[in-house]
């Protein structure tokens, strides 16, 4: 599940766009399916939404929730990925990024009515 926030005025007209963008990424670095996608959309009152100097009103924060797996490479070069796509895509700047991938073990996810170390069909690899 991937959960982004921004300022409202500027996250809102651009989140399909960069939802397509994030899953674009996820797909060609981690072999994820298209269908796969779990985005959350969160745009904030620019009251509620402080963020360090030296970033300007496009910064925007990823997070990206996943089952452990994924080998150091993998999720830097996702990261990677993410900062450039958005960059080319949709203008903003590396430095209004900010991305942080959260892990959890297989047992602590639960979807298709069950745990994610009981599922044993899944379409795509965890361990890439």
């Amino acid at each position: 599940m991937v959960v982004i926030y921004g300022i409202n005025e500027l996250l809102n007209p651009i989140k399909a766009q960069l939802s397509e963008v994030i899953q674009a990424s996820m797909t060609d670095v981690l072999g994820l399916p298209e269908n796969k996608r779990a985005h959350r959309i969160v745009p904030l009152d620019r009251s509620n939404f402080y963020y360090p100097d030296g970033r300007t009103d496009a910064y925007t924060v990823i997070e990206i929730n996943m089952m452990q797996g994924r080998t150091p490479a993998t999720k830097k070069a996702l990261i990677m990925a993410l900062f450039q796509n958005i960059e080319s895509a949709l203008g903003i700047s590396p430095t209004d990024i900010e991305i942080t991938i959260k892990e959890q073990p297989k047992h602590c996810w639960g979807f298709l009515g069950m745990t994610g170390d009981d599922v044993k069909d899944l379409t795509y690899q965890v361990n890439v």
